[in-house]
């Protein structure tokens, strides 16, 4: 796998991210990046701090202390608002996706395109649809079917879409794989590769080593808190990211 450490200015750079929450540090000077075209696995057990950085960065969650460059200028993200100014996107792991909705009407969910008269556009919201899923996962045909019908690899292609539609450049992605089968990992995996293609940056939280060594090109662990390091996936074995989960010991190589 490709490591672009080389590539220049980072698309994003988080820097000294610290929150408490009463007299517990959950994120304790903790300092990350992530470039164009790359995939940033994000480890640690529940309470090691990994989805509370990702939720600052998402502006879900306000920072006590830190900087966040997106393409080296400081940006000014205080809520989920401004982080999409900055084309930033999070894909939760419920996907937030409207279950009595179909694909069409889940991707422009909120921000409908309609007719010169006023009226939704449900012809060209299907069009548009159509035309990403091509790009995205040209397998996928049920445009009419609500979501709720659909597999767990088509929910997250229609979640994906809807990032993508509205030209997010980073996303944060929490555990897409999870409770997913072979096929279904390998069309989210497919997924994932193809927005890499296209230059997008992805965060992805995951619990699964396997997961990651498959998709990431580097892998950040957090142990309560803090920053145990980054290593480049294809350097290290899975044990030795076992290693910083939960012994919260630094490799000898692979370091990133």
């Amino acid at each position: 796998m490709n490591t672009p450490t080389d590539r220049g200015t980072p698309l994003v750079e988080m820097r000294n991210m610290r929150k408490s929450f009463g007299g517990i540090h959950a994120v304790n000077d903790v300092s990350m990046t992530l470039y164009p075209g790359e995939v940033m696995g994000v480890l640690g057990h529940n309470g090691a701090g990994k989805s509370v950085l990702m939720k600052m960065l998402s502006g879900a969650l306000t920072r006590d202390a830190g900087e966040i460059y997106i393409d080296g200028e400081l940006a000014n993200i205080h809520s989920p608002r401004d982080a999409r100014r900055y084309r930033l996107e999070t894909i939760y792991q419920t996907l937030a996706l409207a279950d009595n909705l179909d694909a069409a009407s889940n991707l422009f969910l909120g921000r409908e395109l309609v007719t010169g008269s006023g009226l939704v556009n449900d012809a060209q919201m299907e069009a548009e649809t159509r035309k990403i899923m091509a790009r995205l996962n040209p397998n996928f045909q049920r445009f009419h079917t609500p979501v709720k019908g659909l597999s767990g690899g088509q929910r997250q292609s229609v979640a994906i879409s809807r990032a993508v539609y509205f030209n997010a450049k980073i996303l944060i992605m929490d555990e897409p794989t999870a409770a997913l089968g072979v096929e279904e990992t390998a069309m989210v995996a497919n997924l994932i590769n193809e927005l890499k293609a296209q230059g997008l940056g992805i965060f992805l939280i995951d619990h699964d080593i396997h997961a990651v060594k498959q998709l990431c090109d580097r892998a950040s662990v957090m142990k309560n808190g803090m920053l145990v390091g980054t290593v480049k996936v294809d350097e290290v074995t899975e044990d030795d990211i076992l290693g910083m989960i939960i012994l919260g010991k630094r490799p000898e190589k692979g370091a990133a």
